[in-house]
Order: C-alpha cells, then structure tokens, then sequence
C-alpha cells in the first residue's frame, strides 16, 4: 500500500489503464477456461481500487501527494 502512495498522480492514472488493461486479459483467459486466473482477478481488482482511492483522495485535496 505504501508503495502505491508513493506514486505520483500521473503515475497512478498510468496504473490505472495497466490494471484495467490486466484485468480484461485475465478476464478472457477465464472465460476460455483458465482457472488459475481467478486469484489473480481477484488481486488486481483490490489494487484498482486501491489506486482509484488514492487518486479520488488527491483529487479532492484530501491526500497530498508524496
């Protein structure tokens, strides 16, 4: 998590599109039948939402970047 705040904003949205980009792949590699995909669904969703929190925070003057 520490990691992830550390980050800079452009770094975050950059992220952003690779988990989201992550998470498509892995979601056809699961619909053809690859089931150890699954955990690994499963981690890059909580870290997209753990980068959409920290980038929600820093946008609303909440968390200042490091």
């Amino acid at each position: 998590m520490e990691d992830i705040r550390k980050l800079t904003t452009e770094g975050l949205a950059k992220r952003e599109l690779e988990l989201r980009e992550s998470l498509f792949r892995l979601n056809f590699k699961k619909v053809l039948g690859d089931v150890d995909t699954i955990g690994q669904i499963r981690k890059n969703k909580t870290e997209l939402a753990r980068v959409k929190t920290i980038l929600q925070a820093r946008t609303l003057g909440i968390e200042e970047q490091a």
